[in-house]
């Protein structure tokens, strides 16, 4: 059991998580995050099938206990890789092995994972099976609605309930097809029309089965609309670029006898780990980075911005940065250097 909200893979346990997002969701990005909320669902950056059985695997599958639930998205196309790999993020820990079938980028589309596999479904379902036979936890699939002029709904419906014969119980749908060839991954997120209403049709076909669905959300309203139709939002850049919304998303979605956390609690929190990452060798920026979405819209916060992007980038800089940052906005919020 993790955090009171049951073991992943339960119906209900995704109620509210964050996108796996490629060069933000590291590590020292999800720890943050994880202030907002215990039982907030953190998603990886999307690691390569490959790169784990041929790179540094240790500093790829890293992550600090605090993180759970959290799980690992994996990317690639070949059964036994995935396999192997999948073993790998279990072994480390990981709550779910999650398979990204969304990813638009050329670099992905080039080694043909991502949202490509869209088009092959036997394929996925192949993949699927070979990873749930080397782990016990969860395998879940993150997809879109389909892939350029495979977009249909029974197009949609074939991939779900193929996918779903090989054992997959949770699908997260970004509701959007992606377009490839001709969009970079940013307007993917943007220029294809956002059509929550065929994700609800998903999780009416296939009552059995847990949906989530991703994109465009930003409020509480937002997400209390789709909860009355699916078993989870996803919240990708909305969360990263304005983290103090998922304080205000958990104190509503999540029980909770606690307040929502803040910016200036989610900073609080996060101090012991920067702490003893600085002690480990680890820059300042690379941990607060994460935090320039803070405290947006108050006075303050572009100064807060921009101490944090000049001085944390500079040899030596400790949390003390952060302090003058805090002033910035809140002088209460500063702690003596």
């Amino acid at each position: 059991m993790i955090h009171g909200c049951g073991p992943l893979g339960t119906r209900g346990s995704h109620r509210l998580c964050v996108a796996p997002m490629m060069d933000c969701t590291d590590r020292h990005a999800r720890t943050f995050l994880r202030s907002f909320g215990p039982d907030i669902v953190l998603y990886t950056e999307m690691v390569t099938a490959a790169a784990l059985l041929h790179g540094n695997r240790e500093r790829l599958l890293a992550f600090d206990p605090c993180e759970h639930p959290v799980a690992l998205q994996l990317g690639g196309n070949d059964p036994r890789e995935l396999a192997r790999a999948a073993r790998m993020g279990a072994e480390a820990g990981f709550d779910e092995i999650n398979l990204n079938v969304g990813c638009p980028s050329d670099r992905v589309r080039s080694g043909r994972f991502g949202a490509c596999l869209m088009r092959e479904p036997e394929r996925v379902a192949d993949c699927i099976a070979a990873m749930r036979e080397q782990v016990s936890v969860p395998v879940t699939v993150k997809c879109r609605l389909g892939v350029d002029d495979h977009d249909s709904k029974e197009h949609l419906h074939g991939f779900v309930d193929r996918v779903a014969d090989a054992g997959c119980t949770l699908f997260i749908i970004h509701a959007r097809k992606a377009i490839l060839g001709g969009l970079s991954p940013k307007e993917n997120r943007e220029i294809p029309p956002l059509q929550y209403h065929r994700v609800h049709a998903l999780a009416a076909h296939r009552r059995d089965l847990e949906i989530v669905i991703n994109g465009g959300l930003k409020t509480v309203t937002d997400a209390e609309r789709e909860l009355r139709h699916t078993h989870g939002v996803m919240l990708g850049r909305e969360a990263y670029g304005r983290p103090e919304v998922l304080g205000t998303l958990a104190d509503a979605l999540l029980p909770s006898d606690r307040d929502a956390v803040t910016g200036a609690d989610a900073i609080t929190a996060y101090r012991p780990y920067l702490a003893a990452r600085l002690a480990e060798g680890v820059p300042l920026h690379a941990m607060t980075r994460h935090l320039l979405g803070l405290f947006s819209g108050r006075p303050g916060a572009r100064q807060f911005r921009r101490i944090l992007s000049e001085q944390g980038c500079r040899d030596g800089a400790g949390i003390e940065v952060l302090d003058r940052a805090l002033a910035a906005v809140d002088p209460t919020l500063a702690r003596a250097a």
